[in-house]
């Protein structure tokens, strides 16, 4: 039997994105049209639905101010408070139960490929994360940090380029 603390790690908390009635929060219903959209794509509803999805896609985007493309390798559990500005290739890949906040990018940049942010990071407003690297599971990026290198697990990232704290630093 698995410990809690191992299921966190890899399982999504799917109810981070359950819509609450009477509750004015944009992002998750483009996270659920995008969610729905990947689903149908993959073989599991009416192909027929898919261009009704890319027009609400298109609409909640134009809400949330945001430029997530519908194919967006998205972990389950994601949280996006202030979606306005953020920006995601969608080439990169953020793990379960993630955090991002505003004007966010995630994309390209000087080293080859694109980002690979893992479980449980948290990334602050204004952050950029380029480039072909890995951000590792509980790790934080502060606020307007532009990471060009790995982040290892559980570690903080800060400043312009960002520079690594490990722990409590």
């Amino acid at each position: 039997m698995r410990r809690q603390t191992d299921i966190s790690a890899t399982e999504p908390d799917w109810q981070r994105e359950q819509r609450i009635k009477n509750r004015y929060e944009p992002w998750k219903s483009l996270l659920a049209v995008m969610r729905r959209y990947q689903r149908i794509k993959a073989g599991h509803g009416p192909r027929l639905l898919l261009p009704w999805l890319v027009l609400h896609h298109r609409f909640w985007s134009a809400v949330c101010g945001a430029d997530i493309p519908l194919n967006c390798q998205l972990g389950g559990g994601l949280i996006l408070t202030h979606p306005n500005g953020i920006v995601i290739h969608p080439g990169a890949r953020v793990g379960v139960n993630c955090l991002i906040l505003q004007q966010v990018t995630i994309g390209v940049g000087t080293v080859p490929g694109l980002p690979t942010i893992a479980g449980h990071v948290d990334i602050g407003a204004g952050a950029k994360i380029l480039g072909g690297i890995h951000i590792g599971d509980h790790a934080r990026i502060g606020a307007n940090a532009v990471v060009v290198q790995d982040v290892p697990g559980g570690a903080t990232a800060v400043g312009i380029p960002a520079r690594i704290l490990q722990g409590g630093d």
